[in-house]
């Protein structure tokens, strides 16, 4: 049964120092293929407004608004008549449009965390700025980016009903090999984090100043000015989704980083795995629980402990057994891990929440058992 799905999320229109947008605009396009209808609200901001990078290929409806008096006024009735309301992390004023569409929603209200771990951290600390710890129980469902023990402590210390995981994905027409000659022998594409970069710098730097025949290059915008890029590593201050493939598909193997956060919470896939994946890519990471569950290591993805890996298979992995890795990866995600995939998973947790609902707060439509 066709949905109507509200979405207050960071953006959909700008991937300008977030990765949430291709997250959205996945799950948004293969909601929209399965018949939903989906309108995503977002809040205009300059430094998005002015860095937009899917001009006319947006999935599902777009609607501005320029602050919560606006957004009430102008979406209450959107939100009140919707299935399901889903409000995403990191929304400005993320706590008071929470409770706005705890309150006005008349549907099942989920809470779509695309960074889990740095979540519950921040909620330890008394300092997140977009959900508050109260608020979690008030969301019928809790869509989690992060599997394993998370879903735990979010039942057992915030008392939400229904948490689940709902890791990124990507969209299997976007990402595919593609004939290219490989300009680089790694890459790394990621908006710079203080907790990220010794990793970065061990896994990627390291190498690159211990190889200086080999050819590398980083990705991504806000790294400060004082960090010495070696000769032979190539920087690109920002690069739009529409460029990601070719970026994967001209490097010989792709390196995955992972904050310091999600490393311990573990469960915590990065959408990089599966984009890269999904172009053949070699994927070499650093390790953390969970990702075995995701890719066998050494027959799906390479799990990197110090420099000395990572040169190794870089510099001397025959031919055959990198297109091997690559090409196994693609299978897996493409079998586990695509859009398509997170949207089914998305209606049964609905259907999970709706039947869950007290009669007072009924889903706005429920599938019947011969439905569901």
């Amino acid at each position: 049964m066709p949905l109507d799905i509200v979405i207050l999320g960071l953006s959909l229109r700008s991937s300008w120092g977030n990765g949430h947008a291709t997250t959205w605009r996945a799950l948004v396009g293969a909601l929209c293929e399965r018949g939903h209808r989906v309108l995503f609200l977002e809040r205009d901001v300059p430094w998005y407004a002015g860095n937009q990078d899917a001009r006319g290929e947006l999935p599902g409806r777009l609607e501005l608004y320029g602050g919560l008096d606006e957004l009430k006024q102008a979406h209450a009735e959107a939100v009140a008549a919707a299935d399901l309301v889903i409000v995403g992390s990191y929304v400005p004023d993320g706590i008071e449009v929470g409770q706005w569409a705890q309150e006005t929603a008349r549907g099942v209200v989920a809470f779509y965390d695309i960074d889990t771990p740095v979540t519950l951290a921040a909620l330890g600390r008394g300092e997140c700025a977009y959900l508050d710890p109260a608020q979690v129980a008030g969301y019928d469902l809790y869509l989690s980016f992060s599997g394993g023990r998370s879903l735990e402590v979010l039942a057992s210390k915030y008392g939400s009903p229904l948490p689940v995981p709902l890791y990124c994905s990507f969209d299997p027409s976007r990402y595919y090999p593609e004939p290219a000659k490989a300009e680089h022998d790694l890459g790394y594409m990621g908006t710079y984090s203080d907790d990220r970069q010794p990793v970065l710098d061990e896994l990627l730097l390291q190498p690159a100043r211990s190889w200086e025949q080999g050819r590398f290059v980083v990705a991504g915008p806000q790294y400060p000015d004082h960090i010495q890029w070696p000769a032979n590593v190539d920087r690109i201050e920002h690069l739009a989704p529409a460029a990601h493939r070719g970026f994967y598909n001209r490097q010989r193997f792709t390196l995955n980083v992972t904050r310091a956060d999600m490393v311990a919470a573990g469960w915590s896939p990065s959408v990089r795995l599966f984009e890269a994946a999904a172009c053949a890519t070699p994927i070499i990471s650093d390790a953390w629980e969970g990702l075995d569950s995701l890719f066998t290591p050494g027959r799906e993805i390479l799990i990197a402990e110090r420099a000395a890996d990572v040169t190794g298979w870089v510099r001397d992995m025959p031919e055959e057994e990198r297109r091997a890795i690559g090409e196994a990866a693609r299978r897996r995600v493409l079998a586990e891990h695509t859009a398509a995939h997170r949207a089914e998973a998305l209606e049964r947790y609905f259907d999970r929440a709706a039947q869950r609902r007290s009669p007072d707060r009924s889903a706005a439509r429920v599938c019947d058992d011969s439905q569901a």
